[in-house]
């Protein structure tokens, strides 16, 4: 059976019409409901005006424990994100503070600034850090570079400054400084103890019958290191012990002049029993350049170090020094520049120096 054929129409076929969408209908992205969460309602919830709730966000109201309490309460109840920008803008600030620290990446100055972030960030505040490598010029420069970033107070821990030019970014935002003593207006100043605990290291050393004792200093121009100095040559005179020249090594805070202060006392045919190093870091190096000449600490050679940083307890042998709470310095510095911005004075204060004894000190041999 012969197939017929038939004849296709070349006319395209019509488009097809959308309907409109029915007025009930879901859209594709659902829309914001009103379960955003508000300040109003966090005041309402912890029974407190909304003004008050912001001022504590703030960081400048003074309210009873128990509206504190309150508050806390109902942001972690309801999920309150503040925003920080908003927040910045109502009370002209930039919710940031400005840290010259000196090198970011050493243990000292790391543990510090831990505690400096924490404080700030609990607070809403973000910590600008700047780096000042030990050098006026640079340290200046980041003074400079977050002045002008607009920030709310200043940080400037430990550093070459002179005291005229931290007085003077005083005037400008509130200003801690640590690692020395100094005031004035819009300043606050935390300084350690380090007379007492140098006396106290090199004390421990006479204590244990070690007549002589080695001092590998800090950097020349830095406070910490000439008091720290100073601190040795008190506990020598108390115990009625000559200062002699010849057992005071320059260092530089580093573990590598703590090396290179060995090296010295090795070529120069020193005799020591006992090394008290101006910070861990320096005592490190010190203990590597008596291993590498077959001196064993404490058996051969005692050494004590300042700070007490985290690594101490975990060295080879575990090193005694003298606990100086750096991560707490860094949270007190943050506290008090916080406190400036609400118009109070500050009032933290570190606590005494005290004698971390390890393994890499033990009596003299007779």
């Amino acid at each position: 059976m012969k197939a017929v054929s038939k004849k296709v129409s070349k006319t395209p076929p019509p488009k097809p019409v959308r309907k409109r969408a029915a007025a009930s209908a879901a859209p594709a992205v659902a829309p914001v409901t009103d379960t955003a969460v508000t300040l109003q309602m966090v005041a309402e919830l912890a029974g407190v005006s909304s003004s008050t709730v912001s001022r504590i966000l703030n960081g400048s109201a003074k309210v009873s424990p128990a509206k504190q309490r309150a508050v806390d309460a109902a942001i972690a109840q309801l999920g309150f994100m503040p925003n920080p920008v908003a927040r910045g803008l109502a009370g002209g600030r930039t919710l940031s503070i400005g840290v010259v620290t000196q090198s970011i990446d050493s243990p000292f100055y790391g543990e510090g600034l831990r505690g400096i972030e924490a404080v700030l960030g609990a607070a809403g505040y973000m910590p600008l850090f700047a780096s000042g490598h030990w050098t006026v010029v640079d340290e200046k420069k980041c003074i400079d570079l977050l002045l002008s970033r607009r920030v709310d107070g200043m940080i400037v821990f430990t550093g070459r400054l002179p005291d005229e030019t931290l007085m003077e970014v005083a005037r400008r935002v509130p200003t801690v400084v640590t690692g020395r003593k100094l005031s004035g207006p819009g300043l606050f100043s935390l300084n350690f103890a380090n007379v007492e605990g140098a006396r106290m290291a090199t004390r421990h050393l006479i204590e244990l019958g070690h007549r002589r004792i080695v001092h590998i200093l800090g950097p020349r121009d830095h406070a910490d290191a000439r008091e720290r100095k100073e601190g040795y040559r008190r506990a020598l005179k108390e115990a009625g012990i000559a200062y002699d020249p010849a057992l005071v090594v320059q260092g530089d805070f580093s573990e590598a002049g703590g090396l290179k202060a060995i090296s010295h006392l090795m070529e120069s045919r020193t005799d020591f029993s006992a090394i008290f190093a101006a910070n861990d870091q320096t005592a490190y190096g010190a203990a590597l350049g008596l291993y590498r000449r077959n001196l064993r600490v404490p058996d051969d050679v005692s050494v004590v170090g300042f700070d007490d940083l985290p690594g101490s307890q975990y060295s080879i042998p575990p090193l005694t020094t003298i606990r100086q709470p750096v991560y707490q310095l860094g949270e007190l510095g943050a506290q008090a520049v916080l406190a400036m911005l609400r118009g109070e004075v500050p009032d933290g204060a570190l606590p005494p120096p005290l004698l971390v004894t390890r393994e890499s000190t033990r009596p003299l041999k007779r």
